[in-house]
């Protein structure tokens, strides 16, 4: 029987000034110009995660996602991602509404989702999140948004917070390590 994984409450905000211990993905190394090809290397390699498990619905234990719930929330944080970019790109400083990952899993029920159509719109969300990120303004880096709980990030600051949690659960889908 799966159950509920027990919510995620801490806060990855750490993940700006070191490298990451469980999967070894480091926020700090790849530059601005690597960030667009680093989201479309994580898609890629997300797209080809999903393609190669023949049990995508599978969880390795009961109260840890299957790798295609993974997916399912990468999907879904590229396609947050790309929202929250443009809107500190066209707002000064706007506030988002705490997104609460877990309560994403049940509403639309990760689990029993479309392996295929869920590698599909994966696949489309992490190329447009490449494209937002890809098309960032040299000047607008720095523009800032506020997280719900207060978190500041600028631009450069949120794509590179973003970009660990796929990176993180690609370790948690495939056992490799970024070190």
């Amino acid at each position: 029987m799966n159950v509920q994984p027990d919510p995620d409450g801490k806060d990855w905000t750490w993940v700006l000034d070191e490298r990451c211990h469980e999967c070894g993905f480091d926020t700090r190394s790849p530059s601005r110009s690597q960030l667009a090809p680093l989201t479309e290397d994580l898609t890629v390699r997300w797209v080809d995660a999903m393609r190669s498990t023949d049990l995508p619905r599978v969880r390795p234990a009961p109260a840890v996602w299957s790798p295609l719930e993974y997916a399912c929330h990468v999907r879904d944080l590229f396609a947050l991602a790309s929202v929250r970019v443009v809107l500190m790109l066209s707002e000064d400083g706007p506030r988002f509404a705490n997104w609460d990952q877990d309560e994403a899993a049940l509403a639309d029920d990760y689990s029993s989702q479309d392996p295929a159509f869920v590698r599909e719109q994966l696949e489309s969300t992490g190329r447009e999140f490449a494209a937002v990120v890809a098309a960032v303004p040299p000047d607008a880096w720095g523009r800032t948004g506020l997280r719900g709980d207060g978190a500041a990030f600028t631009v450069e600051s949120f794509v590179r917070y973003l970009l660990h949690d796929p990176a993180h659960h690609l370790t948690d889908v495939t056992g490799q390590r970024w070190d």
